[in-house]
């Protein structure tokens, strides 16, 4: 039998030089969480970084009428918030493709569109939640203010306050415990309310001009126009998001984890990432590269996996490869295949009876392989061919990849959906697999290394040997 068919825990298969590969792949990993906790940060990291592997703009392929032969690489960005990107093959692209799918979006707190308020002396900025959060985790812990600023002029402000090395922290109240009689009788859900949101950014009035009402939201606003050259109406078409200050780190005294926002599903985007710029060699079949947006609140909108981009993409990619015509383009795609890249749960001591252990994934055991994911009686899911799961088993053995079966707890509790479903509708054959977190949508998730590394190693073999 097959080396990790034998062995559970991956830790107990790694050579010396194995460890030290994992260790530094981690630690790529971790700066790029550390650097990028919004869509456009990552996809602008993913765009320079595959530029320097040969990747073209298929905008730019597109525009000067040029043709994609095997082995050509090509990205294509939508509203810098989503991205694919993909190699040719050398099948005939009517074959089909090899796709990986993640997302780049994780659960934050955003601003809303006019959001600076004075209120009793402070300053603060109305916020909206997006995505499912437990409002209580997001309060009194240091946050940080990312996104962008669009002028009417079309300029572009880039912000970021909260993770420089001299910035300010910013954040959101909580009540002290001396006083929460009230608040400690609430449901977990109301404890903090969407609209008790507001974050705290300054104190301190900008003179003592009694003509002026607001004079701490002034300072503020002078802050921000000595700063960015903005000013406050400027924030009405902006797209500025909350999200936790500091870099992702080692977690435990073994080091064997990762903690740091954004690993939902970052750590699925990251490793497939690395996997496609693995092939050095032509692979058989064209490989695709899906880094989404809005997955988080139900993939809806013009980034999100419910539009037609990803079908718009395949269009182009065989119309540059000249072999395109309606009916290869719904053969290429219903002959695909394709990894949903999203986390599951990781099994928790602290909370057994939630996830049960026979179908839960666990640390340290590898890429978790989810043959269905939705709620309840399967509703919202894609449930996987067993034919599917059969090749994948083959392959990952073969290259002796560990893997693990995994479902987000127990069948009445609840449950969760991905982008599978929405690849699926092409009847291409599409599954669930990504790596086990614990934390999950909370500010700081945590992964364990070897699984991390599992999962890059199954993204490449999928990659290479999937036909």
């Amino acid at each position: 039998m097959k080396e990790n068919k034998i062995i559970k825990n991956a830790w107990n298969k790694y050579t010396e030089g194995d460890l030290l590969n994992l260790e530094n792949f981690c630690n790529s990993y971790k700066e790029f969480l550390s650097n990028n906790k919004t869509e456009r940060e990552c996809v602008h990291y993913f765009i320079e970084v595959a530029k320097k592997h040969n990747f073209k703009d298929l905008k730019e392929v597109i525009k000067n009428g040029e043709k994609l032969n095997k082995g050509d690489k090509v990205y294509y960005s939508k509203m810098d918030k989503t991205l694919l990107l993909a190699i040719i093959g050398e099948e005939y692209v009517q074959n089909g493709f090899n796709i990986i799918g993640s997302h780049v979006d994780a659960p934050r707190v955003d601003l809303k569109q006019t959001p600076v308020y004075e209120a009793d002396g402070l300053c603060l900025f109305d916020t909206h939640y997006y995505g499912g959060i437990k409002k209580y985790h997001w309060v009194a812990r240091p946050m940080c203010l990312k996104g962008v600023v669009i002028k009417k002029s079309g300029e572009v402000i880039n912000i970021n306050i909260g993770d420089g090395e001299n910035d300010p922290y910013i954040g959101f109240s909580d009540l002290l415990p001396h006083l929460w009689k009230d608040q400690a009788v609430k449901k977990a859900m109301e404890v903090v309310e969407g609209e008790q949101l507001n974050l705290l950014v300054g104190s301190r009035p900008v003179s003592s001009d009694s003509k002026i009402k607001n004079k701490v939201k002034e300072n503020i606003l002078s802050i921000l126009k000595d700063k960015y050259n903005m000013e406050e109406d400027d924030l009405i078409s902006s797209e500025l998001q909350v999200v936790p200050a500091g870099p992702a780190k080692d977690y435990g005294l073994d080091r064997s984890m990762i903690i740091g926002y954004g690993q939902d599903d970052r750590v699925c985007a990251f490793t497939s990432f690395m996997a496609m710029l693995e092939l050095k060699d032509i692979p058989k079949r064209t490989c695709v590269c899906i880094l989404a947006d809005k997955e988080e609140i139900g993939s809806v909108g013009a980034t999100g996996m419910e539009s037609r981009l990803f079908e718009n993409f395949s269009a182009e990619l065989i119309n540059a490869c000249g072999d395109y015509s309606d009916l290869v383009l719904k053969r290429a795609l219903q002959n695909s295949y394709m990894l949903s890249a999203d986390v599951t749960c990781a099994f928790d001591p602290n909370f057994p009876s939630e996830t049960p252990r026979q179908s839960t994934a666990f640390f340290g055991r590898g890429v978790a392989i989810s043959k269905y994911t939705g709620s309840r009686g399967k509703s919202g899911c894609n449930d996987a061919n067993p034919e599917f799961l059969a090749k994948l088993r083959n392959i990952f053995d073969n290259d002796c990849v560990n893997y693990q079966t995994g479902e987000l707890g127990k069948v009445d509790q609840g449950g969760g959906g991905t982008i599978a479903y929405f690849l699926s509708h092409y009847g291409m054959e599409v599954v669930d697999i990504g790596v086990a977190l614990q934390n999950m949508h909370a500010p700081c998730e945590v992964a364990s290394k070897a699984d991390i590394f599992e999962a890059y190693k199954a993204y490449v073999s999928f990659y290479k040997n999937m036909k």
